[in-house]
C-alpha cells in the first residue's frame, strides 16, 4: 500500500507571548533595536510597537533607534540661534585692542570699544516681598480725618453698628499718636462695653487693628476719653462732637 504523503508545516512562534503560529495564521516580522530579526502575531502588534521594534516592511521609512537628543545649550547659546533664526545673526565681538601710544608715549584719547549691549546685562535689585506703603498726611486733622476714612473701610463698623443697636450710639475718640506719626488711635465706647483700635496710615495691605477691649469705661486712659467724632446712622465714623460721658 503506498504511503501518503503529507506536507510539512514547520512550528513558528511568536517572540513576543511565545504562542505557536496556527496554520494560516500570518507573523509579522519586525526589527528590534540592533537590527534583530523577530516574528510577531496579530495579537502583540501592540506590544512590539510599544517596546519600539519597527515593522519589517517600513523599514526604510523609520529609523531602528531614538535620535540622540542634542545637548542643551546656555542661555546665550539659546538667544544667539534666536537671532539668527530671525535672519539677524549675532555679531563677532573681539577683545579691545592695546592702547596705541603717541609720540610723547601717552596713551591716544581714542577709548577702546565697549562690547555688544546683548553681552552687558544687568538684574535690577528688587526688595524681597516689599511692603506696600501709602503717603502720610502731616496735619493731625487730616490724619485724623483719614484714619476714620480707613477704618470705614474695615470690618470693625460692622461690629459697632450691631452693638449700637442695643447700647445705642456710641462715644468715639480719634487723635495721631506723638511717639508714631503715622498712627492714629481709636477708641469707640459705651457704658458698658468699649474697643481700642489703632490706624496704621502708612501701611496699604491691613492698616487697622484691634489692640484691646474692655466693659468698664475706667479701663480707658482719661485722655483717650476727650470724645471728638461720633457715629453716623450707617455705622461710620465721622470727625464731630460726640456726647459728654
Amino acid at each position: 500500500m503506498p504511503r501518503e504523503l503529507r506536507p510539512t508545516h514547520d512550528v513558528v512562534t511568536c517572540d513576543v507571548c511565545g504562542r505557536t503560529i496556527l496554520k494560516g495564521e500570518r507573523a509579522e516580522p519586525y526589527l528590534v533595536p540592533g537590527g534583530q530579526r523577530r516574528l510577531v502575531c496579530d495579537l502583540c502588534i501592540g506590544r512590539a510597537q510599544h517596546e519600539g521594534w519597527i515593522r519589517e516592511s517600513a523599514h526604510g521609512d523609520m529609523p531602528t533607534a531614538h535620535p540622540r537628543r542634542e545637548p542643551r545649550r546656555g542661555l546665550l547659546g539659546r538667544l544667539r540661534g534666536r537671532r539668527e533664526d530671525n535672519g539677524h545673526p549675532e555679531p563677532e565681538w573681539a577683545p579691545p585692542p592695546a592702547l596705541a601710544y603717541d609720540d610723547e608715549h601717552q596713551p591716544a584719547a581714542e577709548a577702546a570699544p565697549e562690547p555688544p549691549p546683548d553681552r552687558k546685562r544687568t538684574r535690577a535689585w528688587r526688595p524681597k516681598d516689599p511692603r506696600h506703603v501709602r503717603a502720610v498726611p502731616t496735619n493731625a486733622q487730616v490724619k485724623v480725618e483719614r484714619a476714620l476714612e480707613v477704618f470705614n473701610g474695615s470690618e470693625h463698623p460692622r461690629t459697632i453698628l450691631g452693638i449700637a443697636r442695643s447700647l445705642g450710639d456710641p462715644w468715639v475718640y480719634a487723635a495721631p499718636l506723638e511717639t508714631k506719626p503715622s498712627e492714629v488711635e481709636i477708641v469707640v465706647a459705651w457704658e458698658l462695653s468699649w474697643y481700642r483700635y489703632r490706624v496704621d496710615l502708612g501701611d496699604a495691605d491691613d492698616p487697622v487693628t484691634m489692640l484691646e477691649k474692655g466693659e468698664d469705661l475706667d479701663q480707658i486712659d482719661e485722655q483717650l476719653r476727650a470724645w471728638n467724632a461720633a457715629m453716623t446712622a450707617d455705622g461710620r465714623l465721622a470727625v464731630g462732637v460726640g456726647s459728654a460721658e
